[in-house]
């Protein structure tokens, strides 16, 4: 079984918690990883040469990203080209979705469509990304998502929750807001920054109690931070992150829909709502995303944190909508899927 990134270097995410749960059902399984942390990074000599060698070979290879290097490939009869999806839901339209946009796929193009299987979060998305992919909606599958597992798991959502608290100097009994969006632009190559906020004049008008973190995306260089105001970069996986936090402040990112897990407050600070979705446009409506309050100014941030509360009733609809196949299963119905043995089946 090979696994392709160009998005980062080793086994993480969702590769890691499919491995993982492909070597419980078989420890004997053949898994081969290559990958590079970037688009951009250049392919070592020795992986340039093998990787098409093992595409060629491979019973089943499994894609978390775009990976263009495979879409001038057929897959060979009786193989299994399987698309794990590295987000939740379905917010900012991707791939063919996009044909015809900035930044989207030209006419004709071949990305994606060899696929012949995509794993989503939701049965209320598959047609999203038979769309965004290029493929008939039987191929794809509402199986839920690897890395979200963890987040049905108690106590490992606590001793995460502490650590990283402990970690990044957070106090017990504070009150950790992380803003965390997505990038602007097309994608890894042309990405750049969020708007910005006055951070340390965020956590002032907040008050004793609460503490502020910034973690910006990825693919953007870390900025520095002001005194007081937390790094939260400085945790590498986001879904650490998400469980030491309190209040999720983001915009267009979809780590909505696994922060929707924890039930805990969200706010969208938009401010170039009408730009970015004029540029880059959503599956749905904004304001169906929107399960805590929309800020379109920095000077109402403060406001909308301290006031956010969880819709119970909302939520429960937009988790029904985007992930109703995340049940704490989804490594093991997947890797059983892949591995022929008995499927198992998401819980309603």
């Amino acid at each position: 079984m090979l696994f392709l990134s160009d998005s980062h270097s080793d086994f993480i995410g969702n590769m890691r918690f499919l491995r993982d749960a492909i070597l419980r059902e078989e420890p004997s399984a053949e898994i081969i990883g290559v990958f590079k942390p970037s688009l951009s990074a250049r392919r070592p000599l020795r992986d340039a040469l093998r990787v098409p060698w093992l595409i060629a070979t491979s019973s089943i290879i499994i894609l978390d990203d775009f990976y263009p290097l495979i879409y001038r490939f057929r897959i060979r009869s009786g193989a299994r080209l399987v698309q794990i999806w590295h987000a939740a839901g379905a917010f900012k339209q991707v791939g063919h979705s996009r044909a015809g946009l900035p930044g989207g796929p030209t006419p004709g193009s071949e990305i994606h469509r060899n696929y012949t299987d995509a794993v989503v979060s939701s049965s209320g998305i598959v047609d999203d990304y038979a769309e965004a992919f290029g493929i008939p909606s039987e191929q794809v599958h509402p199986w839920g998502m690897p890395r979200s597992d963890v987040f049905f798991d108690a106590q490992a959502v606590a001793r995460t929750r502490a650590r990283v608290r402990r970690e990044l100097g957070v106090a017990e009994g504070e009150r950790f807001v992380v803003y965390a969006p997505t990038f602007r632009g097309n994608g890894q190559r042309s990405a750049t920054a969020a708007p910005d906020a006055d951070w340390a004049g965020i956590a002032s008008a907040l008050g004793d109690g609460w503490r502020i973190g910034v973690r910006q995306h990825p693919f953007v260089a870390r900025d520095e931070l002001p005194a007081g105001v937390v790094d939260a970069a400085a945790v590498a996986d986001m879904n650490d992150l998400l469980m030491a936090s309190d209040v999720l402040v983001t915009d267009y990112s979809s780590s909505i829909f696994e922060f929707a897990l924890l039930r805990r407050p969200v706010v969208f600070f938009v401010p170039d709502l009408d730009e970015y979705e004029a540029a880059r446009s959503f599956y749905r409506p904004f304001d169906h995303y929107a399960i805590g309050p929309v800020v379109r100014s920095a000077d109402a941030l403060a406001d909308g944190i301290r006031g956010a509360t969880v819709d119970g009733v909302r939520l429960d609809a937009f988790l029904n909508e985007f992930a109703d196949a995340l049940d704490g299963r989804s490594s093991a119905r997947i890797a059983r899927e892949l591995m022929g043995t008995r499927v198992v089946e998401p819980t309603s």
